[in-house]
């Protein structure tokens, strides 16, 4: 649905050592750097992007898309080493629906940064 997206953060040094570590699990990484804005993307399209540059928008909730309940774990153990704060380790949110696993982190700028698998455990 979305092709891609674009929020302003506070620090952008401080940002992309958070996503670099956090979005790696997932396959996701530095695609472009330009005018001031990083995009972060897999098999080099980038889809999130984030700079300096207006108010950062707080807080706001992006989840990523993992392949396996593993990613999500990878993810939320790298994203708390680079300096996140847990905001619900991994683990089935049955209300969202029975195979809905994920693990959230606020990250540098306050953002509820999420790492979601869909399918049943392997």
């Amino acid at each position: 649905m979305l092709d891609h997206i674009g929020i302003a953060v506070s620090d952008y040094e401080a940002s992309k050592r958070f996503f670099d570590a956090a979005l790696a699990p997932l396959g996701i990484g530095l695609v472009t750097e330009t005018h001031g804005w990083a995009g972060y993307g897999a098999q080099g399209k980038p889809e999130f992007w984030f700079g300096e540059g207006g108010e950062p928008q707080r807080p706001m909730h992006l989840a990523f898309t993992a392949s396996s309940r593993e990613q999500v774990r990878a993810f939320y153990d790298a994203a708390l080493a680079a300096g996140g704060t847990d905001n619900g380790p991994p683990g089935i949110r049955a209300h969202y629906h029975p195979n809905y696993y994920g693990a959230f982190v606020i990250g540098p700028d306050g953002h509820n940064v999420e790492a979601v698998c869909h399918g049943a455990e392997a």
